[in-house]
């Protein structure tokens, strides 16, 4: 595979790294983890055993992907925002291992702003966008704006990542991409 690795990386043996991704200073991917093409990984991300990364994602400093989730392609994660694996961690009692861990998708295209929390068993919609320092403690739809703690729906965004303000036909149209999307039923999909 062709891609770059910082000297000061480390990156162990039963990994998958796909072409064009660039892993930075002091960043360490595990055993068993896959990561697509194009993706960057900024300086002190760990991304844990048997993680799958897409294709063009892009993860700011100081992020951990713990094992157990999953970021499908284009996704986006700001500086030290945080994952999670597991619901009651205690030290005494120890849950170490893939049958302890809880899962979480990331779909394409979302954005976790810098300093957000992604507690585990939660999927994040399609393009959904979490603001900096929100936490995350259910299912976010796509499209869905989500800010605060706990997170909550604040409004939609497009694929591009412009505010949809939706006529009285329910239908909005992103000035950025020129694309339509219509609002039926509290969801958001494009027309």
């Amino acid at each position: 595979m062709n891609y770059f690795k910082h000297e000061s990386a480390y990156i162990d043996d039963n990994v998958e790294i796909d072409d064009g991704t660039k892993i930075w200073h002091f960043s360490h991917v595990q055993s068993g983890a896959k990561i697509g093409k194009n993706c960057i990984l900024g300086q002190n991300v760990n991304v844990g055993s048997n993680v799958v990364i897409g294709n063009f994602v892009k993860i700011q400093n100081n992020v951990s992907v713990y094992e157990g989730v999953t970021l499908e392609d284009y996704v986006f994660c700001g500086p030290s925002m945080v994952f999670t694996n597991i619901i009651d961690p205690r030290s005494k009692y120890p849950q170490a291992g893939s049958k302890f861990y809880i899962k979480t998708l990331v779909k394409e295209g979302a954005s976790l702003g810098a300093n957000s929390t992604i507690i585990c068993g939660h999927t994040i919609g399609r393009f959904a966008f979490i603001g900096a320092g929100a936490v995350v403690t259910k299912d976010v739809p796509d499209y869905a704006l989500v800010v605060g703690n706990p997170a909550k729906k604040v409004g939609w965004l497009s694929e591009a990542g412009q505010k949809l303000i939706f006529d009285k036909d329910g239908i909005a149209e992103c000035s950025k991409s020129n694309k339509k999307y219509k609002l039926e039923n509290g969801r958001v999909s494009e027309s």
